[in-house]
């Protein structure tokens, strides 16, 4: 956990019910920083302006994510899902700061247009990570897979944003494991079946990346 971390939602929290209470450009840095009880100065240092306070969490989820990554996996099209799960659990954490978050969002179109932006941003990594940890891969099955994902996650948030009712994460990992599925990447019993012939069956639709990376596991 980042050492700011509890100052730093406070000022997030203040600044989202200023914007949703006398709107976003009506709200000034002065405001905000009274009603967090932190100085201007504290909040320069700790954001870059208003626009930064919203966008605050996606940045350090983008900084874990990277992160995680990073560390090598075994079965990359999994990680890949497993960081769209960690973003999901961040926001369903405290689901009513999220929500006030997104009906700020909708209503001003400046902050709509950076939202686009940092969807694709995480898209992007995605899709970069597996080109990375696949080499082979055809970049069509990289950027879809990764697009994909991306839209699932965004899908599943929005029925928790949109409502009042708690979204488990299991309604994101079923819908993860049916686009692993429909990609041929979803592990079944087969995979995990020794025996002295090797007998290998996979659906038409695996990228050849993933048959060769699979076989390389399974025979090693």
């Amino acid at each position: 956990m980042h050492q700011n971390a509890e100052p730093r939602t406070g000022v997030v929290a203040a600044a989202l019910d200023l914007f949703r209470a006398q709107g976003f450009d009506q709200t000034s840095v002065e405001q905000i920083a009274k009603a967090a009880g932190v100085s201007r100065s504290t909040f320069f240092r700790q954001f870059g302006g208003k626009e930064d306070v919203v966008f605050t969490d996606h940045e350090v989820l983008l900084e874990e994510l990277r992160a995680f990554l990073a560390e090598g996996h075994r079965d990359p099209w999994e990680a890949v899902c497993q960081a769209s799960q960690h973003v999901f659990s961040h926001f369903a954490r405290d689901p009513d700061i999220a929500r006030l978050r997104y009906q700020v969002v909708r209503e001003v179109p400046a902050l709509r247009e950076r939202e686009i932006v940092t969807v694709f941003r995480y898209e992007r990594l995605f899709d970069e990570y597996l080109r990375s940890a696949l080499p082979g891969i055809d970049p069509l099955d990289a950027v879809g897979f990764a697009a994909l994902v991306t839209a699932v996650h965004n899908h599943v948030l929005r029925q928790l944003l949109r409502g009042t009712k708690r979204v488990a994460p299991s309604v994101l990992q079923t819908a993860l494991d049916d686009v692993r599925r429909r990609y041929g990447v979803l592990p079944d019993a087969l995979d995990e079946a020794p025996d002295d012939m090797v007998v290998a069956v996979f659906p038409r639709a695996m990228p050849i990346a993933e048959i060769t990376r699979r076989l390389q596991s399974d025979l090693s």
